[in-house]
């Protein structure tokens, strides 16, 4: 049986939940806010070159991670609106391979350095943080996110195909 909305919702939860771990163990290392900030997780935002269940998943997971953190509300809203952007630039391009992870670096870059001045106060010229927003993207998204591209692209049928299958179980022979 198929039902492309439960396998949707079930998507979006699982990548959710993985966008969380990741920037919860990036916050372990202090990587995860800031002007020079690293999240593991952005590198998800690649995921909607293979489904669209990315997009909710991994806003909502950016979400609940700037929740947790107990981040500012400025940050909580205009952060995961950056990576919403990303994401549905990734989408939107994901007939170009090598293109797909530019967006959520663009977005980024323009969006979290006004966050950081007006949220957290800090004194940095945005321009500059611009310039460290965007390279923490950069390594997240564009490296980190073209690995799990290539890695996950040769599998993309049996992760995010619509129609799943179970292989066969095999009879044992009777010799």
């Amino acid at each position: 049986m198929k039902n492309n909305k439960t396998l949707f919702i079930v998507q979006a939860g699982i990548i959710a939940a993985l966008y969380v771990v990741l920037t919860l163990f990036a916050q372990g290392f202090d990587l995860a806010s800031g002007a020079i900030q690293c999240r593991f997780s952005e590198a998800l935002t690649i995921l909607p070159f293979f489904t669209p269940a990315a997009i909710p998943g991994v806003t909502i997971g950016c979400l609940l991670s700037n929740i947790f953190m107990g981040n500012p509300l400025p940050d909580v809203v205009f952060g995961t609106l950056a990576t919403l952007i990303g994401c549905i630039g990734t989408y939107a391009l994901r007939k170009h391979r090598f293109l797909c992870s530019v967006p959520p670096v663009i977005s980024n870059a323009l969006i979290i350095p006004f966050v950081l001045k007006y949220a957290y106060g800090m004194t940095d010229l945005v321009p500059f943080m611009m310039l460290t927003v965007g390279a923490g993207e950069v390594i997240t998204c564009m490296i980190f996110g073209e690995i799990l591209l290539n890695a996950l692209y040769p599998v993309r049928q049996l992760i995010f195909a619509d129609d799943h299958y179970v292989l066969p179980i095999k009879k044992a022979s009777s010799n």
